[in-house]
């Protein structure tokens, strides 16, 4: 009911903003050029005297939304001189000659400055945050795990190749206690095959990772942290392709592409992937049953396959919306499974597929009725179908070779055929006011409601212990109100925010397991929690500040957690959310030297207080999730980074201290196992344009990462001889690419784990050894 009435709500909203629109809006656009003819990035254009103003893209773009009239068209960027154009906008959109701005060479007589990256914007902001431009990793075969993991305070486990689960972890906290979102749309209600190591990265322009405090505009109910991909918004046509094949039969293909009407703003986008990987990487030192001496085995069960497809058409730069788009989405996967948690145990025929579809409406409007006021809305419906097949009654080992036959069990445990249907419903909306310069206004709500049901269709005569052979639903949404200061010639910034969290769930028939047998009872429970924060940033000038953050937080359990999988995991209603204080604290300065030297160093540290971990706890055959423990978590991550023209070098290292701080615990003050507590990166880069021909471009990149020694499980039961550790590890990657007609066309080599180490991850599993990769990719726009 709760669906249908803000389902109405938008429909009506949507409806009358034709009625509201104010009459003569239109779209001034143009491009910024530096005079050394390259495209002048975050320039901010403004028509003068009015609340019209945008900053250039990565292409020297912008685009403004006015009304007809006349004005001064102003143009400044820092250490260039300021350009001020009269203009005269009537009812038809307009776009402008291309403008040259001049460096200011008085001013950089007295002091060499430059203009700011997103990223070094994104620094200056009051949340501890990462943002991660990806332009110059376009060419590259890396995927957005891959670049993340080289991020400070993040680190990503992998429990196989291509397509395999994986572990994110931020600042120490991990899982599902991290949210992740594309262009602020949450991603958990998107299926398996839109995951983080499935994306290509060119269908991407920046990642915005948010460590700790998360601001109200994402409505998340993360723990630890959000990641948020931003998608490209700003360019009206392009063509993006790209093909990559490489080690372990590898392939992947990825099309983005736009075209929009400058005339009559009518705009179709399609997005696209396909990934295919043998997976069949050489598993090192294994000892087969029965035998002594370690040999070297390929993985054999481990194929991955996955295809996206995603169409969005409407319009753009309209005078009632300007973005206003109806998408649809499918998705389908195949995976085979070679291992369970650990490598000692070998599948050889488990595997799982899926299909997904998503039907989606956005809307996007800024000065939405009044000046000032911008909307952004989205609602989508999702269907994910997924079925996983353990019909073997074969047990094998790393050779390939059967070793035992089990007829009454399947490789996992019994036989299944389980196909799960899930469905989800979104709808988000997003509004800011925005008062004045200094003062912004913020609200977001996100509701989200869950059905799942799955029947093993190996017995269907006998669903006793299946939680969900009927539907049971889950509904949550988060509401956030914010507001964010500015003060002091904009050196204090200041972010304050409310949060309210609601939780709903109906089993109709939730199966319990006790002494006397299975139990099954309708069960319904609802729950709100408000959480609460602040975020500051003092600059001190343009290239130094500090910043602190602080947020109480909840994390709401998702589907499986409470409803279970039926098979052996069981329902629990009565799980609560999680909780944590986090506090952050950091400090940023950026050096400015001469003949174009810079260092930018930026130093957080970090306190997370969490309770009410909800854990996977055995229980004989069943399982089910709990509310277990109180961690402490501290510590700190630093980034260097150096330029100098062309050539760029970084180093970030991360510590945390993980601490088990439940005193029922017989492992109470523990460092947490399974968990890296100390890593670094590294990375060397240059560039140099017109070496092997007029516009041409030739890159390469190293990058090194090094992982501490950590525990595979509590450090006090722990014995040094044996398996209780995971080692430490020192991994190097390499990538090289060549770029003609600038950009236009690109071939790219990377090599992964270049001196082939042997690389550990979660639950010890073994990851590929060296890899090559090639990589051809075509951009107009």
């Amino acid at each position: 009911m709760q669906i249908k009435r803000i389902a109405t709500l938008l429909l009506i909203m949507i409806c009358s903003i034709q009625g509201f629109a104010q009459k003569g809006k239109v779209v001034l656009s143009g491009v910024v050029l530096a005079n050394n003819g390259k495209p002048a990035e975050g320039v901010s254009v403004v028509l003068k005297g009015t609340p019209y103003s945008a900053l250039t893209n990565e292409y020297g773009q912008y685009e403004i939304t006015a009304e007809s009239g006349n004005y001064v068209l102003q143009i400044s960027y820092v250490g260039f001189k300021s350009k001020q154009i009269k203009i005269n906008i009537d009812e038809s959109n307009k776009k402008l000659t291309d403008v040259i701005i001049e460096e200011d060479t008085a001013s950089l007589d007295e002091v060499k400055v430059t203009g700011k990256s997103k990223e070094e914007r994104a620094r200056e902001q009051a949340f501890n945050m990462n943002a991660i431009e990806l332009k110059k990793l376009y060419n590259t075969s890396a995927d957005l795990n891959q670049v993340l993991n080289r991020t400070s305070g993040i680190r990503i486990r992998e429990t196989s190749g291509l397509g395999g689960d994986f572990n994110f972890s931020v600042n120490g906290l991990s899982g599902k206690q991290i949210k992740f979102f594309i262009d602020g749309i949450p991603m958990e209600n998107f299926g398996s095959t839109m995951s983080l190591n499935n994306i290509p990265i060119n269908l991407a322009e920046r990642i915005e990772v948010y460590k700790g405090v998360v601001p109200v505009s994402l409505g998340a109910d993360a723990l630890g942290g959000a990641v948020n991909i931003v998608t490209n918004q700003n360019i009206n046509t392009f063509l993006d392709a790209s093909y990559s094949y490489g080690s372990f039969n590898t392939h992947r293909t990825a099309l983005s592409s736009r075209y929009t009407s400058t005339k009559s703003g009518f705009t179709i986008g399609v997005n696209g992937f396909y990934n295919f990987s043998d997976n069949n990487y050489i598993m090192k030192n294994i000892t087969l049953s029965g035998e002594s001496t370690p040999r070297n085995f390929r993985r054999f069960n481990d194929g991955f396959e996955s295809t996206m497809v995603q169409v969005e058409t409407g319009f753009r730069n309209k005078k009632w919306a300007d973005i206003f788009l109806i998408g649809f989405q499918y998705a389908n996967r195949y995976k085979e499974r070679q291992t369970g948690a650990d490598q000692e145990i070998v599948f050889g025929k488990v595997h799982s597929s899926g299909d997904f579809i998503l039907p989606s409406i956005k809307y996007r409007k800024d000065h939405f009725l009044i000046n000032g006021l911008s909307a952004n809305l989205y609602a989508s419906y999702a269907i994910d179908k997924s079925t996983n097949i353990d019909t073997s009654i074969n047990k094998y080992d790393w050779n390939g070779e059967v070793i035992d036959t089990h007829p009454n069990f399947g490789e996992q445990g019994s036989f299944q055929i389980f196909k799960y249907e899930n469905k989800f419903a979104i709808v988000r909306a997003n509004f800011g006011y925005k008062l004045n310069d200094n003062n912004l206004f913020s609200f977001n709500y996100n509701l989200s409601n869950s059905t799942r049901k799955g029947i093993n269709h190996y017995n269907l005569n006998n669903q006793e212990s299946n939680a969900l052979d009927v539907p049971n639903k889950l509904n949550k949404s988060i509401a956030g109100l914010g507001w964010e200061n500015q003060a002091f010639n904009n050196r204090l910034s200041t972010s304050v925010f409310v949060k309210n969290y609601r939780l709903h769930t109906y089993i109709r028939e939730a199966v319990f397991y006790n002494s006397t047998g299975y139990k099954k009872e309708e069960s319904e429970l609802t729950n709100n929690y408000f959480g609460y924060g602040t975020a500051l940033r003092y600059k001190f000038n343009d290239n130094s500040g500090i910043k602190a953050s602080f947020e109480h937080t909840y994390r709401i359990p998702e589907v499986e957690e409470l409803l279970g999988d039926g098979i052996n995991i069981l329902a629990n209603p009565k799980l609560k959310p999680e909780s944590s204080d986090n506090f952050n604290l950091g400090a940023y300065y950026k050096f400015i030297l001469q003949d174009n030297h810079s260092i930018a160093i930026e130093a957080n540290g970090f306190i997370r207080k969490a309770q009410d971990f909800i854990l996977l706890l055995p229980g004989g055959i069943f399982s089910n999730y709990n509310n277990v423990g109180k961690v402490d978590i501290t510590g700190i991550d630093t980034d260097i980074k150096y330029n100098y023209k062309t050539f760029n070098a970084s180093f970030n290292a991360s510590y945390n201290n993980s601490t088990n701080k439940d005193k029922a615990s017989s492992a109470y003050l523990d460092r947490l196992p399974n968990q890296p507590w100390l890593f670094a990166n590294g990375s060397l880069g240059y560039g140099k344009e017109n070496w092997l021909g007029k516009d041409t471009k030739i890159q390469f990149d190293w990058y090194s990462q090094y992982i501490h020694w950590f525990y595979l499980t509590w450090p006090s039961k722990a014995f040094e001889a044996g398996k209780s550790r995971i080692p430490t590890q020192f991994i190097q990657n390499a990538s090289i690419s060549y770029s003609l007609k600038n950009g236009t066309y690109n071939i790219a080599l990377d090599c992964t784990n270049i001196f082939d180490t042997e690389a550990y991850d979660n639950y010890k599993l073994q990851k590929a050894g060296r890899g090559f990769y090639i990589k051809l990719r075509y951009f107009i726009k």
